[in-house]
């Protein structure tokens, strides 16, 4: 087993005994800065403004969609080390269910502990059906606001009652980390204490045959998706999960894109009547 294989084994293995893991000195500096700056533009851009409600953080800047709001954004959801653990925990044909910034102003108080797939109408505790990426474009500090979690909860046989206080722990990590959670995790943005802004991306991750958070195919207008790398493409949605799932007429999307089906769909490997 080679180095790579054996650390995004070791990941894909934390999560599943403890619902997290965190890689460290994941992000280069070249790209972190790059990544802060596009954000600080885009906020000057778009005029964007804190968030309205108390789950959304009204000290909090989000911007969502981020593929569609500069190149600068693609490389976050291609990490390679990420993939790796990614794709070990959920599926090789996983999708990116969103990708958004969460800066935390100071001010910020505390999310209220809750897990990301609650909605899905699938009992507890499960396999792995989303995967959280939080990238650190700042420390992760507890005074700042470092995501808080409960370790092991994503085993827990329900998700936490709405405005329900539970002992959590700081996932406090220096700037460049990646904390890498399984959505079952229960889990909220700390309160910021601080003078600074915490900084960061989060980069969400779903097996192949669920529906994405965010509809990428109507997000991202077709004259970028047709720029995009191929492997960022199929995460955004232009593939077919299994050979059957997603097809236009029998046609994988990534043709639509001027790209070719690598694998043949599911009847065209079925047995034929003679």
């Amino acid at each position: 087993m080679t180095a790579p294989d054996a650390d995004a084994d070791a990941h894909a293995n934390a999560i599943r005994e403890h619902g997290f893991t965190v890689l460290h000195d994941a992000i280069p500096a070249p790209l972190r800065h790059a990544l802060r700056e596009a954000l600080e533009q885009l906020e000057t851009d778009a005029g964007a403004g804190f968030a309205k409600t108390r789950f959304e953080g009204t000290r909090t800047v989000r911007i969502y969609n981020l593929l569609a709001r500069g190149e600068a954004f693609w490389p976050v959801p291609l990490h390679p080390r990420v993939l790796a653990v990614a794709e070990r925990v959920l599926d090789p044909e996983l999708l990116l269910s969103s990708l958004s910034a969460i800066t935390l102003a100071p001010g910020q108080d505390a999310q209220p502990l809750h897990e990301d797939t609650q909605r899905i109408p699938l009992p507890r505790p499960r396999a792995p059906i989303a995967l959280n990426a939080m990238w650190a474009l700042s420390d992760f500090t507890e005074a700042n606001g470092a995501t808080r979690i409960v370790p092991g909860s994503h085993r827990f046989d329900a998700p936490p009652r709405y405005g329900a206080e539970h002992p959590t722990v700081a996932a406090e990590m220096p700037a460049g980390s990646i904390l890498l959670f399984d959505s079952a995790l229960w889990h909220a943005g700390g309160a910021n204490r601080t003078e600074a802004r915490r900084w960061a991306i989060a980069c969400y991750y779903c097996v192949g045959w669920m529906r994405q958070q965010e509809n990428q195919l109507l997000g991202v207008p077709g004259e970028l998706a047709r720029r995009m790398p191929r492997r960022l493409q199929q995460l955004c949605g232009w593939s077919v999960w299994q050979g059957q799932y997603g097809h236009v007429d029998n046609h994988d999307p990534i043709e639509f894109l001027g790209g070719e089906r690598e694998r043949p769909m599911i009847w065209d490997d079925a047995p034929r009547k003679p």
